[in-house]
């Protein structure tokens, strides 16, 4: 069985990530390609660091090679927005990503990206589930070509085009500026795919870089490789110790982005997606939009009406983002777990260009992500957001479904209500500019929670009502 969500398909290795199953995928994308008259021009496949990944671009390779469809196979561990960027270089009609981004290491999946290099959208995700349901019901052996037979027969093209992708970023980022900063930066790609890119980009820059967790290691020194404050905890102190100018991390393929400031502090992503607006629009002189995702701060409407731009409200998923921002010709996209992009780069979220424009932000403007960020906040005032997470049973989520949006059940919250909209799940506005939102997670089997109010106290007191009225226990 193969199920997309909001990130792709993922699953957990050895129940349904398996090479039966990696087969169908690659089955029901060639038919797909073939029916769209799209198949002759092939497909790019990367892989991530993950348990298996090298091994399924192989499977998936093999069964391509039997249906006639050429593979340019990026043959070495690799971001994922180097695949995106080259889907749309090159004009392709598909590329595939092997990752499961930023979810804990028992999983693996794979990304589908569409032409203009774009995540895949939800019409074209069901696409691909049903011919995969198709060709199960056919109960006939899928065809495949082992992976050396189909390499020496020239159906798969071994390849690296990690330059163009460089080459394209420090084309876009003002390298003098940060070459007369002398900056001191350390790297934590969490065991990921970011190291090479990062070294390379800013040691052209003449950077001072350190390096920590840059090791291959499967189960990401076991712990999730997402850039969290829990999880980035000897980057703040290293930065501390160190004395660097700036912390960054990636998650495991390099899509979503974690700062840690020049005093150790770590900055959500909010923090940073808020950062780089108020940059582009007041130092870069750029003029444009944003969009964010129903979970991430409203922090960034108050900018964008400070500039006289609007911000828009989207589903969760960066495929949503992406295509937002096309119809709206916006600045900057982005989300509270991590991932954005700008006007100019791909369409989707990369965690290396935004770790790079943040380091053309500290040089160009001449002051440290702590002054930057405490300008932002005396002129747009503060926010805290609490994000709670809770697992489930099957049972447990069609009694919460059932409360939530089909008697659609909330609490009485303390402050007064201004609407509420079940767009991506239920989100509560109030008057006062705060919103609480509940949805269920479309990467992982869980129900998360999210609440933005003006201080802390308020949004853990707005959480724990909406949680105590769901019977709820915290992870």
């Amino acid at each position: 069985m193969v199920r997309f969500g909001t990130g792709g398909w993922r699953a957990v290795i050895g129940d349904e990530f398996t090479r039966a199953n990696i087969q169908l995928l690659a089955k029901a994308m060639s038919r797909k390609m073939k029916s769209e008259g799209v198949a002759e021009e092939g497909i790019v496949i990367g892989y991530d660091r993950r348990f298996l990944s090298k091994e399924s671009v192989k499977w998936a390779c093999e069964v391509f090679a039997a249906e006639g469809i050429h593979v340019w196979f990026v043959n070495r561990s690799s971001p994922t927005p180097l695949i995106m960027y080259y889907v749309e270089k090159h004009q392709l009609h598909y590329g595939m990503m092997v990752t499961a981004s930023h979810n804990p290491a028992i999983y693996n999946g794979f990304k589908v990206f569409t032409y203009g290099g774009r995540d895949a959208s939800e019409e074209q995700t069901k696409d691909i589930e049903h011919y995969a349901e198709e060709i199960e019901a056919e109960a006939e052996p899928i065809a495949f070509i082992d992976y050396e037979q189909a390499k020496s027969e020239g159906r798969v093209t071994e390849f690296n085009p990690m330059n163009e992708y460089l080459d394209n970023i420090i084309a876009n980022i003002d390298m003098h500026a940060i070459r007369e900063r002398g900056l001191h930066i350390v790297l934590d790609p969490m065991y990921g795919v970011s190291q090479v890119a990062m070294k390379t980009i800013l040691s052209t820059a003449r950077c001072e870089m350190d390096l920590i967790h840059e090791t291959h290691d499967t189960l990401f020194g076991r712990r999730m490789p997402a850039p969290s404050e829990s999880s980035l905890t000897e980057l703040r102190t290293y930065v501390r110790e160190m004395e660097c100018d700036l912390g960054i991390a990636t998650d495991g393929d390099a899509d979503r982005l974690g700062v840690v400031d020049d005093n150790g502090k770590y900055l959500h992503a909010n923090d940073i997606l808020v950062l780089l607006y108020y940059y582009l629009l007041k130092y870069r002189g750029w003029r444009g939009p944003a969009v964010r995702n129903v979970a991430t701060t409203h922090l960034l409407d108050r900018l964008a009406e400070s500039f006289g731009e609007v911000c828009y409200e989207v589903p969760v998923g960066f495929k949503h983002i992406s295509a937002k921002m096309q119809e709206t010709d916006a600045l900057i996209g982005g989300e509270s777990s991590g991932g954005l992009t700008v006007r100019g780069h791909i369409n989707g979220k990369d965690g290396i260009y935004a770790a790079s424009l943040l380091v053309e932000m500290i040089a160009v403007t001449k002051k440290r992500l702590s002054e930057l960020a405490r300008e932002i906040e005396e002129t747009y005032g503060s926010t805290h957001m609490e994000e709670h997470s809770f697992r489930f049973t099957v049972a447990r989520k069609q009694e919460l479904q059932k409360i939530l949006f089909e008697e659609k059940q909330l609490p009485e919250f303390p402050q007064e209500v201004a609407k509420v909209s079940y767009l991506d799940g239920v989100k509560v506005y109030f008057e006062n500019g705060g919103w609480i939102i509940a949805r269920f997670s479309g990467t992982e089997p869980l129900l998360r929670i999210f609440c933005e109010m003006s201080d802390e106290a308020q949004a853990i007191r707005n959480c724990n009502i909406l949680e105590g009225f769901l019977d709820l226990k915290q992870n």
